[in-house]
C-alpha cells in the first residue's frame, strides 16, 4: 500500500510539473507569444513572465531582432543580355507578430524565395554597366519592392546589398579591351584637342608678327643668335626677301 501511494504521488507531481512548464512561460526582450485559444486568435503577449491555459491555449514564439539573410546566387540575364551571377544580404525583422503567424507560412522562408525572385526581376531591367556602377540604386529598388510586398507579413526589410556580380572569363576579357579601346579613345581626344590649341596660338602669333611692322625680322635675327650660339658646324638657314630688301635699301642710303 505504501509503495503505490509513492508511485501514485510520483506520477501527480510529474504531471503538476509538466502542467506548470506548459503554463508558465517566460519571454526574453526581444520574444512576443502569439496566443491561440481553442485555435483561435487571442493576442500577443510579451515580454516577461505570461500564463498559458493548459490544453486550451497555445503559444507561438516569435523573435523580433533583425535577420540577417544571404540570398543565394542567382543566376541573372541583363538588359543587354548578358549571363551574370548575382548574391546578395538583406535585413529584414518581424514588425507585426500577428501577420507574421496568421498571414504567412513560415514568413522566413516566403521572404527568402520573395528576395530571390525580386532580385532577378529588378536586375533583369537593367544594363551591365549599371549593375556594376549603380548599385545603390539597385539596393534601393530592391529594398523598396520587397518591403512593399512584405507589409502584409509583418515584415519590415530595413536594407538590401548586392553582394558580388560575378561574370564569366570571356566577359571580363571583353569588358577588359573595351576599357583599353576606350582609355586610347581619350588620349587620341586629348592629344587632338592639345594640337588644336598649339595651331590656334600659333596662328594669333602669327597674326601678331605680322601686325608689327619689322617684328618678323627681329625674331628672325633672335632666332639666327640662338642657333649661332649653340656648338654647330654648319647651319643653312634661307634668308628672308624683306631682310633682303630691307638691307638693300640700307646699302643705297649709305652709297
Amino acid at each position: 500500500m505504501g509503495l503505490d501511494f509513492i508511485y501514485f504521488l510520483t506520477t501527480v507531481l510529474v504531471v503538476l510539473g509538466v502542467v506548470i512548464a506548459n503554463t508558465i512561460k517566460v519571454l526574453r526582450e526581444y520574444e512576443r507569444g502569439v496566443i491561440f485559444t481553442l485555435g483561435r486568435f487571442y493576442k500577443v503577449k510579451g515580454p516577461g513572465l505570461i500564463i498559458v491555459i493548459p490544453f486550451i491555449q497555445q503559444i507561438v514564439k516569435v523573435d523580433l531582432r533583425t535577420i540577417v539573410m544571404d540570398v543565394p546566387t542567382q543566376d541573372v540575364i541583363s538588359f543587354d543580355n548578358v549571363s551574370v551571377k548575382v548574391n546578395a544580404v538583406i535585413y529584414y525583422r518581424v514588425v507585426d507578430p500577428q501577420k507574421a503567424i496568421i498571414n504567412v507560412e513560415r514568413f522566413m522562408d516566403a521572404t527568402s524565395q520573395l528576395a530571390q525572385t525580386t532580385l532577378r526581376s529588378v536586375l533583369g531591367k537593367h544594363e551591365l554597366d549599371e549593375m556594376l556602377s549603380e548599385r545603390d540604386k539597385l539596393n534601393e529598388d530592391i529594398q523598396t519592392i520587397l518591403d512593399r510586398q512584405t507589409d502584409g507579413w509583418g515584415v519590415k526589410v530595413s536594407n538590401v546589398e548586392i553582394k558580388h556580380v560575378d561574370l564569366d572569363e570571356s566577359m571580363i576579357r571583353a569588358i577588359a579591351k573595351q576599357a583599353e579601346a576606350e582609355r586610347q579613345r581619350r588620349a587620341k581626344v586629348i592629344h587632338a584637342i592639345g594640337e588644336q590649341e598649339a595651331a590656334e596660338k600659333l596662328v594669333e602669333a602669327a597674326n601678331k608678327l605680322g601686325e608689327a611692322g619689322g617684328a618678323m625680322q627681329l625674331r628672325y635675327m633672335q632666332t639666327l643668335t640662338e642657333i649661332g650660339g649653340e656648338q654647330n658646324t654648319t647651319v643653312l638657314f634661307p634668308m628672308p626677301i624683306d631682310l633682303m630688301e630691307g638691307l638693300k635699301q640700307l646699302t643705297k642710303k649709305s652709297s
